[in-house]
């Protein structure tokens, strides 16, 4: 078994999107080696720099991982893993990776908002926990005005997003994101 992690995310939240919020993520490969060493690769390379959070729900989780640059987010896209066992519960303020069906997890993951623990029969592996008080001085701030994406609420259409862009994201404006992630421990 790997030995934890902590990888530090530096959020833009606020109605503006410009207040700096860094926040510290404890990441668990023992619960999902797989989806931990996706994260991690995701990080050093830089993906999530400037990524927005396309998908806040609120009382259910905040959703990030298409990134602003098409030619990017395609060629992380292609490369999914497999599926981890579900070894620990969707609860408020841990981390999973998204996924379209069985081991189609790429580049998004979300935050749980709140206890989410029906999904935990759905595959999704927590990979992660944010520590300390960074849900409530950060992940709580990420901006929800938007909600589901389109057309089941007036966020972003994640086709788009991933077709254009932060071109297509300059029209929703008060979109959280992640300035900056890096690993700072382990």
């Amino acid at each position: 078994m790997s030995t934890p992690f902590k990888v530090e995310l530096v959020l833009k939240v606020g109605e503006s999107a410009d207040a700096q919020v860094p926040i510290v993520v404890e990441v668990h490969p023992e619960w999902a080696p797989r989806g931990a060493a996706r994260f991690r690769e995701l990080v050093e390379s830089g993906y999530y720099d400037g990524c927005k959070f396309h998908r806040v729900v609120d009382n259910f989780m905040a959703q990030i991982g298409i990134c602003g640059d098409p030619k990017l987010y395609a060629s992380w896209a292609g490369k999914k893993i497999d599926d981890d066992t579900v070894t620990q519960s969707n609860k408020r303020g841990t981390l999973s990776f998204a996924t379209s069906g069985p081991n189609a997890r790429s580049t998004q993951v979300f935050f749980n908002l709140v206890d989410n623990t029906f999904l935990d029969d759905s595959g999704f592996s927590p990979f992660a926990v944010v520590v300390d008080d960074g849900m409530e001085r950060g992940i709580d701030q990420v901006y929800s005005g938007y909600g589901e994406g389109a057309p089941k609420g007036r966020g972003p259409e994640q086709a788009r997003v991933k077709e254009e862009g932060d071109a297509y994201l300059a029209g929703f404006p008060k979109l959280s994101s992640i300035a900056s992630a890096k690993v700072i421990q382990g």
